[in-house]
């Protein structure tokens, strides 16, 4: 833990990558887990974008039980952690897959959301956003309204990607924490930091796509071991 906490105070440039582990402990359950939502609910039935325009009112009741547990939840000491170690200066960008807002609630602010955010909404015919409380279902220009999160069969929007891209080639060292990195094209993050000369430390509880690549690997809860290694931070020299 100790040379991992120097690794990242040492480090230039470093990013984090984020997925489904680190807010599982806020609550929020993953989609692709033995609990996760997509065992409880039918992928092609409640998660295409197909599936929404052909029974928008349908996929809503989905997307309302789904907004109240995001509602609820509050950041856990990991997302607190990460939001330290970005005002510390030494964590520079977070890349989440994550569409729970978590990581603005802690208070870190250079966040990329791969997916989208749940906490508002976005006509999916002219792309306009608005505020969850506004409680929009067709906008203005006749489209239909969903919560801002990329569903199966849309495109992740290219910023997002061509951020993520250049945060990945130009970081020294990524913290892959609570992603199993089975979805691309945010999968190819860690892979892109790598080539480009980068150390991978992945925090899991369990072995990823990418434990092969990686420099460091740390086993167990997300939010213990963030706060430990921001522990060692703070007592390093």
């Amino acid at each position: 833990m100790k040379e991992v906490a120097k690794e990242i105070k040492n480090s230039k440039f470093c990013i984090a990558l984020t997925g489904a582990g680190i807010s599982t402990e806020s609550g929020i359950p993953d989609f692709r887990g033995k609990n996760g939502i997509w065992s409880k609910y039918d992928i092609n039935e409640y998660g295409t974008i197909e599936s929404f325009v052909k029974n928008p009112s349908k996929i809503w009741k989905f997307f309302e039980e789904m907004i109240d547990g995001f509602k609820n939840a509050e950041p856990n000491i990991a997302h607190i952690a990460l939001a330290d170690m970005e005002k510390k200066g030494i964590v520079k960008a977070i890349i989440t897959q994550n569409v729970d807002n978590l990581h603005a609630k802690a208070g870190s602010k250079n966040i990329i959301e791969f997916h989208g955010n749940f906490s508002r909404l976005k006509c999916i015919k002219c792309g306009r956003k608005f505020d969850m409380e506004e409680e929009m279902r067709i906008c203005g220009c006749g489209g239909l309204v969903k919560p801002d999160m990329i569903m199966f069969g849309e495109e992740i929007p290219k910023d997002a990607i061509e951020k993520s891209f250049e945060l990945a080639e130009k970081c020294d060292l990524i913290l892959v924490i609570g992603t199993s990195c089975s979805v691309y094209p945010a999968a190819y993050i860690p892979v892109i930091a790598k080539r480009n000369g980068a150390k991978i430390v992945e925090i899991n509880v369990e072995d990823t796509e990418i434990t092969h690549l990686a420099d460091y690997v740390l086993r167990g809860k997300c939010s213990e071991i963030i706060s430990k290694i921001l522990e060692e931070i703070k007592n390093l020299h």
